[in-house]
């Protein structure tokens, strides 16, 4: 039994040695005897591959092929916070398809767009955003939306050196320590600018009157918080309640009711759509009139169908863009156009900032088709965008970005709700300032 186990050792050595030199033999030479040349890139399957049953070539830079960019995006598409965001996607969406049907995409290639619902909530942002990344291979991550959400992936996008381009949150983190987080750029305003901005104006306005505060309890609502703090002079306003609630919550009815039992006159409310409009119902409900400051991620014409046109009468908030009902804009009516043709919402200012992101991805991807690498695009991104005055964006109001400088949105208008629409007052204040 020894004997014939070396035996059949030795001739399995042989077998294999003879199979690789067959081998190599096939690669230096093809079909019809002439060498051939070792492919640039190969095509696996990888985990998209798989799924779709589609090889995908891989390339040097994930998401860039020779005919498409993908890109990727993590927001809620379902449930409540779906139906208050998911026109902010489709303004991405829509804006992308009308740039590859109508200016040939760019970079010679199609802009491929892969939207990953997470429902606003950190775990679902954190498997949307790993499937973006290894499955679907995307080359940067777009307008994510939330500031609870993205804060479960933007340390990890940093990490792993991939855009993370305008953040649909303004919270301060993002853009604080650009040295630390260079791939993280925000698009919105900073909560903390706004909230000084608020209580700026409420001593300035309405002096000797009491103020209270409900906020989101995250980074979103406490920044708010600290800017309100910050802009309000106590010698003529004193805060008189602070109430958080959690973003799962189903009620804030205890929060309205202790804010309006601590005698507050004047409401700051740091929350998103469906929050803000429980609150506001709950104030006319107690029969409570103060003046109601809500924060700018509810500037859009839904939210007089969340609380009835005459319970936001002379709500007050923050915007930087043009208004969608701005139809005699022709940059406005193109968007209207744009969102008709290509879009499933319909054009909102929602959908306008959505387009806003996309724009300012499509203007920095055009002056990186020499370089379509991520770094190329974070160069570019901290190259072209000096003073850069976006279409749909208020006139006066700019981007400008920097290796150091990572506050794209710096300036900002008040907005007051009155006859069921909202409308701009006063000068533009600039954050600088």
């Amino acid at each position: 039994m020894q004997k014939v186990s070396k035996f059949w050792l030795i001739f399995l050595a042989v077998a294999a040695l003879l199979l690789v030199l067959a081998v190599a033999c096939e690669e230096e030479e093809g079909e019809d005897g002439t060498p051939t040349e070792t492919p640039a890139a190969t095509v696996t399957d990888t985990p998209a591959a798989v799924e779709t049953g589609t090889p995908t070539p891989v390339t040097e830079t994930p998401g860039i092929t020779d005919t498409e960019i993908i890109l990727g995006m993590h927001g809620p598409l379902t449930g409540t916070y779906g139906a208050a965001y998911a026109p902010v996607i489709g303004g991405v969406e829509a804006y992308f398809e009308y740039v590859n049907a109508e200016e040939g995409g760019v970079c010679d290639r199609q802009i491929v767009f892969k939207v990953e619902d997470d429902s606003y909530d950190p775990a679902g942002a954190a498997d949307a955003v790993k499937k973006l990344l290894d499955r679907d291979n995307v080359f940067a991550i777009i307008a994510g939306i939330g500031t609870a959400a993205h804060s479960a992936v933007w340390e990890e996008l940093n990490e792993r050196g991939v855009p993370d381009l305008w953040i649909m949150s303004g919270a301060h983190k993002w853009a604080e320590d650009p040295e630390a987080h260079p791939w993280s750029v925000p698009l919105l305003p900073d909560y903390f600018i706004e909230g000084t901005i608020f209580g700026k104006y409420i001593s300035e306005n309405m002096p000797g009157q009491k103020v209270g505060i409900i906020y989101q309890n995250d980074d979103f609502g406490k920044d708010e918080l600290a800017g309100l703090k910050n802009g309000l002079d106590p010698e003529k306003n004193e805060l008189v309640a602070e109430q958080s609630y959690e973003i799962t919550a189903v009620s804030v009815r205890s929060q309205v009711s202790n804010v309006k039992d601590a005698g507050a006159e004047v409401l700051v409310s740091a929350c998103i759509p469906p929050s803000c409009a429980q609150i506001i119902k709950e104030a006319d409900r107690l029969g409570w009139d103060p003046q109601i400051f809500i924060n700018y991620t509810n500037s859009d014409p839904m939210m007089f169908q969340y609380a009835s046109p005459e319970l936001m009468e002379g709500v007050i908030t923050l915007q930087g863009n043009k208004l969608s009902t701005w139809t005699d804009d022709p940059d406005v009516a193109e968007h209207h156009r744009i969102m008709a043709e290509y879009g499933d919402f319909p054009a909102g200012n929602f959908t306008i900032v959505g387009s806003a992101a996309a724009a300012l991805t499509v203007e920095a991807l055009r002056a990186t088709c020499d370089d379509l690498t991520r770094q190329g695009l974070m160069d570019t991104v901290h190259t072209i965008f000096r003073d850069y005055q976006g279409d749909l964006t208020l006139p006066g109001i700019t981007q400008t970005l920097s290796p150091t400088d990572h506050y794209a949105t710096e300036a900002m208008r008040m907005l007051r709700a009155h006859d069921g629409e909202w409308e701009y007052f006063g000068d533009i204040i600039s954050f600088r300032d």
